[in-house]
C-alpha cells in the first residue's frame, strides 16, 4: 500500500518571521493538491496510470497495490486533472477503470479517485499437437469451462510443435516447431479465436527449439535451443505480429534447455537445463538483450522440464522429471549476490515423471502434471515464504501420459493435455481446497500427442 500524509511543517521561534516577512518561503503552505484514492481488484502486474498524457510514477503491481489513501500524483492548485489507465495489468491480463478521475483540484487534496480492476475472462484455448504438426483451437466458456472446437481448427504449424504461447494482449499466438526449427506466428481473431498466419511465418530459429516465453509488454519472444544450449530473442512487430531476430541476442544457457519463464515485470528470465540439472538466471535489459546473472547456473534437480515463478517472482519452482520431485528455490531475482537456496521442505515429492507446472493466481494453488503416473499433484502456497503444502485430495486422476497443464486466469478451471490418448481434460478448481473435479462429460479431443496448452482472454 502506498500511503501519503502531508507533514505539517510548523516553524516556530526564529522561522516565524520568515513565513510572514520574507517572500519565497516554501515550507509554510502547500502549493499543490495530492491526487489520492483507492485501488481494488489488482492481481496482475505493470498497471500504469497517467494524468492527461503524463505517466504517473506510482508502482501498482500485484495484490499489494490494493488499498486506500494511495497517492497517484500531484497537480497544482486550481488546475484540471484527468487520471486514466495508461497500461493495463498482465499476468494475468486485467481491465482496470478509473472513477472520479476527472475534475479541478481547487485548493485542496483530491481524495476520491477510485481504480477498480477485474481479471479478463478466458475466451480461447490452444493446444499444440506434437504428433500432428498442428494446433487445436477451442472457444472456452468462462462460466462452465466447456471447450468447443473453433471453425477451421486444427491449424497447421510445422514439424513437432512442442510449445505454444499467447501474448498478453491476446493478439498473437506463437508455436515452437522442434523438428522444423521454426516459430509459427498467428494473429488471433478476437471474435472467433481462429488463427491466421502472420506475414513471413514460420520464422527460423536455432536448431531444435524447445520452449518459448513472451515478455509481459508483448515486445519480445524468447526461444531456447535444445541442441545449441542457447536462448535467442525476437522482437514482436506491434501492428503485425511479425518476429524479427534481435541482433546479438544469442546467449548460452546450459546443456539441453527445456523450459523458460519470464517474470511478471519482464526484467528476468530463467531457463531449465535438463542435461546437468540446473537453471540459468538471466537479466533482460530494456532492449530485450539478455545477460547471465552472477553465479549462474544454479542447481535445480535431476532433469528439470518445467518452471514457474510464485506470484511475487521471488521463488522459482522446477519439476524434476528424473527425480519425481518439485524444487522450490528462493533468492530470485538473483541480483548481485548470486545466492539461491532451496526453500524449507524442498524438494517436494510429486508423481512419476513430472513434466509441466501451472500456478492458479487467485488462491495460490500449484499443480504438477505427472506424465508417468497419469495424475496431477496439487499444492497450496503458504504465503510469501514459498513453502508448499500438499492438497488433501492430491493427486488427482488425469488421462494417459499428461504432458501439459494450464489454469485459466480467473482461477476457476484447469486443463490437462493427455498425450497418450489425444485429449484434453477439464477440471473445476475448488477455491477453498484447491481440489480438481473433472467437468461432466468426456475429455475433449485434440490432435495426435498434445504437448502444450495456452489460454487466452
Amino acid at each position: 500500500m502506498i500511503m501519503h500524509r502531508r507533514i505539517a511543517l510548523c516553524l516556530t521561534a526564529m522561522f516565524t518571521a520568515s513565513c510572514h516577512g520574507i517572500s519565497g518561503c516554501i515550507l509554510c503552505e502547500p502549493s499543490a493538491s495530492n491526487l489520492e484514492g483507492s485501488v481494488s481488484g489488482v492481481v496482475g502486474y505493470r498497471l500504469e496510470l497517467q494524468n492527461g498524457s503524463t505517466r504517473l510514477n506510482v508502482s501498482l503491481n500485484g495484490t499489494g497495490a490494493n488499498g486506500s489513501a494511495i497517492l497517484f500524483g500531484t497537480a497544482g492548485f486550481n488546475s484540471a486533472y484527468n487520471i486514466t489507465v495508461r497500461t493495463q495489468p498482465t499476468n494475468p491480463s486485467q481491465t482496470c477503470v478509473v472513477a472520479n478521475g476527472t475534475g479541478n483540484t481547487g485548493n485542496a487534496d483530491v481524495t476520491n479517485i477510485a481504480v477498480t480492476c477485474a481479471i479478463n475472462p478466458p475466451r480461447f484455448a490452444y493446444v499444440a499437437n506434437r504428433g500432428a504438426g498442428n494446433v487445436s483451437a477451442f472457444s472456452l466458456n468462462a462460466a462452465s469451462g466447456v471447450l468447443t472446437p473453433i471453425a477451421g481448427s486444427p491449424f497447421a504449424t510445422g514439424g513437432n510443435p512442442v510449445a505454444v504461447a499467447v501474448d498478453p494482449t491476446g493478439s498473437y499466438a506463437y508455436v515452437v516447431n522442434q523438428s522444423s526449427g521454426t516459430i509459427a506466428g498467428f494473429t488471433i481473431d478476437r471474435t472467433t479465436g481462429a488463427l491466421v498466419a502472420v506475414s513471413g511465418s514460420p520464422f527460423g530459429t536455432p536448431a531444435n527449439p524447445t520452449a518459448l516465453a513472451i515478455d509481459p509488454s508483448s515486445s519480445f519472444v524468447f526461444v531456447t535451443s535444445g541442441s545449441g544450449g542457447t536462448v535467442s530473442v525476437y522482437t514482436i512487430t506491434p501492428a503485425s505480429g511479425v518476429l524479427v531476430p534481435l541482433a546479438g541476442s544469442l546467449l548460452a544457457t546450459g546443456p539441453s534447455p527445456a523450459a523458460l519463464v519470464v517474470d511478471a515485470l519482464g526484467r528476468f528470465a530463467y531457463v531449465a537445463n535438463r542435461a546437468n540439472g540446473t537453471f540459468a538466471a538471466l537479466t533482460i535489459d530494456t532492449t530485450g538483450l539478455l545477460s547471465v546473472d552472477m553465479g549462474s547456473p544454479f542447481a535445480a534437480g535431476a532433469d528439470p522440464q518445467a518452471l514457474v515463478l510464485d506470484p511475487g517472482g521471488h521463488v522459482l519452482y522446477a519439476a524434476n522429471a528424473a527425480a519425481n520431485t518439485l524444487s522450490a528455490l528462493g533468492g530470485v531475482p538473483i541480483g548481485a549476490n548470486g545466492s539461491v537456496a532451496p526453500i524449507s521442505g524442498s524438494p517436494y515429492a510429486v508423481g512419476i515423471t513430472p513434466t509441466s507446472i501451472a500456478l492458479e493466481p487467485m488462491n495460490n494453488f500449484l499443480y504438477v502434471a505427472n506424465q508417468g503416473s497419469n495424475n496431477v499433484s496439487g499444492f497450496k502456497l503458504n504465503g510469501s515464504d514459498g513453502t508448499l503444502t500438499a492438497l488433501t485430495a492430491s493427486p488427482f486422476i488425469a488421462g494417459m501420459q499428461p504432458s501439459a497443464i494450464a489454469v485459466d486466469p480467473t482461477g476457476k478451471f484447469a486443463y490437462v493435455a493427455n498425450s497418450g490418448v489425444n485429449t484434453i481434460s477439464a477440471y473445476a478448481i475448488d477455491p477453498v481446497s484447491g481440489a480438481l473435479t473433472a467437468l461432466p462429460g468426456p475429455p475433449f479431443a485434440t490432435g495426435s500427442q498434445p504437448s502444450a496448452v495456452a489460454i487466452s482472454d
